[in-house]
């Protein structure tokens, strides 16, 4: 059985275990460096005390994969954008859990002030997380040419964006 739900303290081991798979297996972020528990607990304090969504997708009891929105630049006049993150366990792909995370984490920002939701998705040459950006409606709006390097490649970031409320 799936369900998605708020992020609770008893979750963080398994979002750390997650992010390191992606942090030190593919270019699907930029850290170079796992974050660690204390990290992790850091940044889910200040989303959830911003108020805005920190969700995960729990199957069958175990953490399968989470999503969550964060300010998108720190700036003051930025703080009605956000910019989503989802990340899927090893294993758990393919099963329409990122649509469940992006459906849930997109209602839910949309009850905040926030008014605007970037995805800057790393182009690796796997084009699911575009797609399933694209299937709730975000837009493609821009491209950054070769701004990350990481496993001795230059990677593009496109970018996305869907209107909220």
């Amino acid at each position: 059985m799936t369900n998605i739900r708020g992020l609770v303290e008893a979750d963080l081991p398994a979002v750390t275990d997650i992010y390191a798979h992606y942090v030190t297996g593919s270019v699907a972020t930029f850290d170079e460096t796992p974050l660690g528990l204390d990290a992790w607990r850091a940044k889910a304090d200040g989303i959830t005390g911003a108020g805005l969504p920190f969700l995960v997708a729990e199957v069958d009891g175990a953490v399968a994969g989470y999503a969550y929105v964060s300010q998108y630049r720190p700036k003051p006049a930025y703080r009605h954008t956000v910019e989503d993150t989802i990340y899927l366990a090893p294993g758990f792909t393919g099963r329409g859990l990122g649509k469940l995370l992006l459906g849930e984490l997109i209602k839910k920002t949309g009850e905040t002030p926030a008014r605007q939701m970037i995805a800057v998705i790393a182009d690796s040459g796997d084009p699911a997380s575009a797609r399933l950006h694209k299937a709730f409606g975000f837009e493609e709006v821009g491209r950054l040419r070769a701004v990350g390097f990481k496993h001795e490649r230059w990677i593009d970031t496109v970018l996305f964006q869907l209107p909220l409320g």
